[in-house]
């Protein structure tokens, strides 16, 4: 930070990549889990380098769309048209790689299942990211009506 307290624009830049880094881990997860039952049903115990490959790629090709494109949607403080949106956009660009690439084996139950489950991926981390920041603000304002109360004190 510079010296007067304000944010540089390289820290901004840095928050951004940070938290794309930790969308695209979440993402991924959440991906490789779909993935792993999906093979395990299908009698497989082996999963595709490759495929895992073109998952994490897109993964972070998505958590750049999402910051810099889709408003950060997942990150949002309500659930509105624009957010509901960036994850149909979202959705449909994984559904179609994971459907071109052959992660599911192009089936299109597979697909479409895959297509419901990412939704509800980004409903559950939409409602995550709020309740953690419900969380934050809580703090802040708790360790501020501390300081307040100490400051005080010492007056």
């Amino acid at each position: 930070m510079e010296k007067n307290g304000k944010v540089t624009p390289f820290e901004r830049y840095l928050t951004k990549e940070i938290g794309i880094e930790f969308k695209a881990c979440l993402y991924f997860f959440a991906i490789l889990f779909f993935y792993c039952m999906y093979k395990i049903i299908n009698g497989s115990f082996e999963a595709g380098i490759i495929h895992m490959i073109e998952m994490i790629l897109t993964c972070y090709m998505i958590g750049y769309i999402q910051v810099y494109l889709l408003w950060n949607f997942d990150e949002a403080e309500k659930l509105g048209v624009r957010e509901c949106l960036g994850m149909i956009i979202c959705t449909a660009v994984y559904t179609l790689v994971s459907y071109f690439c052959g992660w599911f084996d192009k089936d299109i139950i597979s697909t479409i299942i895959f297509a419901i489950y990412l939704l509800v991926v980004y409903g559950c981390v939409f409602f995550i990211y709020r309740s953690k920041r419900h969380i934050d603000d809580r703090k802040l304002n708790e360790e501020l009506k501390d300081f307040q109360q100490k400051h005080q004190k010492s007056v």
